[in-house]
Formats: structure tokens, sequence, C-alpha cells
């Protein structure tokens, strides 16, 4: 969309939707086209569903609650899904009263710092999300709001989830990639899909990919028909363009390797764990980061220098997020050095 409103996006994904969230690519929750949606619960999502069933079923067991914690898990959950269908949709705390077992809680890493504690109710409905059987439909509170009503995946995909074996998803899912972010080397692409080495050259083969020089040496990827960067016409002029972009924004974790529009700025702009906050770019570069002040105020911070014009530009843009935004507060869970700095 080159321009949306708040109500326009939740129309999407709610009221006729042609999106959906769904946990795909490195555990991430993701908003996905409903036609692609297939591809990355093959791709990725229903490997993480069997990770997450079978670590949640040693919890089971270590916590006394199942001997045959898989067969357990299975029951409880057609349950839960269930009482999901005959109310239609549902936070986790309404669905809880289906069954007793829903209600329980498990103790994680007891005696340690990190101790938490957990209810099986939540981890039923997160693994059938990532088996493609549920859906996460409009937030409790504001649109910001975390805690989800869940809704059969029937509510995007009538005919459910539709099957796809997984080379072939992968294969898509990579193809797909290639095609808005390309190129790109190996490695982006190991990284951004969570697959292993093996899967993505093997995925490459079978798409056809192109080799490519890209900058600092490295070989990169392209897909058969994109134009090769040698032949682009380098005095055609494109329009300047600066853009402020969340946290966690799709373009910046776009690929693994990162100085090549990134420079200098990493340590300012991302976590410990690689997680990015708000960044502001030009032309295809990043040049700063922002964040929202308890005012609504949109602050920013330029870390190196673009002129007068386009720094005007920025400002301009800073001043149409704060409108855009409104009277919510965006708090980012993966806070960075300069957008906590820029918060104060």
């Amino acid at each position: 969309m080159a321009s949306a409103t708040i109500e326009a996006i939740e129309h999407e994904l709610y009221d006729e939707p042609t999106v959906i969230r769904m946990l795909g690519m490195r555990r991430t929750l993701f908003v996905v086209p409903l036609e692609t949606a297939p591809i990355v619960h093959a791709a990725a999502s229903r490997a993480i569903a069997a990770a997450e069933r079978k670590r949640f079923a040693g919890w089971l067991r270590l916590a006394g609650i199942a001997d045959d914690a898989e067969r357990w898990l299975a029951d409880v959950e057609e349950v839960a899904i269930g009482a999901l269908r005959a109310r239609g949709e549902a936070v986790t705390a309404e669905l809880t009263s289906a069954d007793p077992r829903l209600g329980q809680k498990l103790t994680l890493a007891q005696g340690k710092s990190y101790e938490g504690t957990i209810s099986v109710s939540s981890r039923v409905f997160l693994i059938a999300a990532m088996d493609g059987r549920i859906g996460r439909g409009r937030p409790r509170g504001t649109w910001i709001g975390s805690q989800y009503r869940w809704a059969p995946i029937e509510r995007w995909l009538p005919g459910g989830m539709p099957d796809m074996t997984t080379p072939a998803a992968q294969a898509e899912l990579i193809r797909r990639w290639l095609e808005r972010f390309g190129p790109g080397t190996t490695e982006d692409i190991r990284w951004w899909t969570g697959l292993t080495v093996a899967v993505v050259k093997r995925a490459l083969g079978e798409i056809g990919a192109a080799e490519v020089d890209v900058e600092g040496g490295e070989v990169g990827w392209l897909l058969p028909d994109d134009l090769p960067a040698d032949e682009l016409d380098e005095t055609t002029q494109q329009d300047p363009w600066v853009a402020l972009l969340p946290s966690l924004d799709a373009t910046t974790m776009g690929w693994a390797s990162r100085d090549w529009y990134l420079g200098p700025h990493r340590p300012a702009l991302f976590d410990r764990n690689g997680n990015a906050g708000p960044t502001i770019w030009v032309d295809g570069r990043v040049v700063g980061g922002w964040a929202q002040r308890k005012t609504g105020e949109i602050a920013t911070r330029l870390l190196e220098d673009v002129g007068t014009e386009v720094a005007d530009a920025i400002a301009e843009e800073a001043a149409r997020l704060a409108a855009w935004i409104g009277p919510v507060r965006v708090t980012p869970r993966f806070p960075t050095p300069l957008q906590l700095e820029l918060a104060r």
C-alpha cells in the first residue's frame, strides 16, 4: 500500500482478511498474504511447531503432569480447538474453562534467576497456531495490543491451511525472497529463512538462481530473469526519498550482511541480539534513528550529514508519522541504544 490508515490495515487483517499473522522464519511473527501462508507454513512454521510440541511435551513430563505427554497434549489441543470453534473467536483466558487441564501452570527453570511460570493453555494455542489450525485475530485494546483473539484458521482460509511439500515450499520461499531482496548471499538467505545451508543451496539450484558479484567480493544470487547490475542505466535518476521505518521492519532485517546499507551505525541502531530499532532511511541507506517520546513527539537523530533539504524532508516525515500514530504510545519490545536515548 502506498499509503494506509490503521483502519484500512485492520480491515485487511480481520474484517475481510487478505493477510494473516503467523509465526514463521526464524521463529518471528510475520504478516503474510493469504496466498503466501501455505508457503511459509510448509517451509518454516510446520518444523517450528514440531520442535515446540516436542519441547513442551518434555516440560509436561518433567512437571509430572503427564507420562504420555504427546497423547495428553494432542487430546487437550482437540478440546481447546473444539471450544474455540464453538465460540468462533476468543482470547486464551476465555477458553481455559473448557477443560481443567488448560488451566494448569508450569514453572520453568525453577530456582534460577530467570525462573518463570507459563499456562498450559497459552502454549497449546501457540502450538496450534504454528500448526496452521488457528490464527491471530484482532488484539484486545488498541492495535498495538499483544493479546490476540484466536479464531479457527478457516476465518482466513475457508478450506483450511493448504498442504505443500516442504522442499517445494522452501524453494518458493527463497524464490520470493530473491524477487524482493535480491541480490543476496547464501548467508543472507540462510539467516533470513532459518534454513540450513544445504537446504538453501538445493533450493537455489531448483529455482535456477544466477551467481552475481556483490559488494565486498562475495558471491550473491539473483533470479535468472532479473536484470544484471552491469546492464542497468546508471544515468537514470530516481526521485530522492526518505522513510522512518519501525523496529524489526522487514527491510532493515532483510539481510544478514548489512554494512552496504547500514554503514557504521549498527551499534546505535541494533540491540545485542541483532534486533533492529527504528531507523531513518535516505535513498536506500540508513542515516539515523528515531523514537516516540511520551508526549507523542517523534524525536530523530541523524548519524551522518544529509544536507539541509533532506534533513527538512526527514523532519516533515517525522511530523506526519506522529500524526499517523496519534494518541497511541509505542514501546519497542527490543530497545536499542539510540532509541532509549531519544525516548527520554
